[in-house]
């Protein structure tokens, strides 16, 4: 499954465009008050990404049990340092509701956590390789 995030930026002007497959669509992060640049930082962005993956993949995995989940709740933070310094300290806490056993939801959001592909992507060594760039004089 190939995925895709684009961004768009200029003066007053951010858009995000997203795509999986064939699925294409858009989230809405306004521009920095300066007008340039996105009011989401990198960092924040790689969080969401951590607690939208567990929360999509809880439903996921509560489908193939049969276990109807009311609600997800999940709360990532961690550190950064100095610019170009890599996070720190990163780890993540999830609250689950569901009509299910205590003991089953336990198990669920333990099994949940070993097959989280963007938890799973972090956890081992990635390489994030720049293969273009292109510089317009205007």
């Amino acid at each position: 499954m190939k995925i895709t995030a684009r961004v768009e930026n200029s003066k007053d002007h951010h858009k995000v465009f997203l795509q999986t497959g064939d699925n294409i669509h858009s989230i809405v992060i306004p521009t920095k008050p300066t007008g340039y640049g996105s009011s989401a930082n990198g960092g924040e962005l790689l969080f969401l990404a951590l607690a939208s993956c567990y929360c999509n993949d809880i439903y996921r995995e509560a489908a193939k049990r049969n276990i109807k989940v009311e609600r997800v709740e999940v709360n990532v933070e961690g550190d950064f340092g100095a610019e170009g310094e890599p996070a720190k300290n990163v780890t993540y806490r999830a609250k689950i509701f569901a009509q299910a056993s205590e003991d089953e939801i336990r198990e669920m959001m333990k099994f949940t956590d070993t097959v989280a592909e963007i938890q799973n992507t972090l956890r081992v060594e990635t390489p994030v390789v720049l293969t273009e760039i292109e510089a317009v004089k205007i």
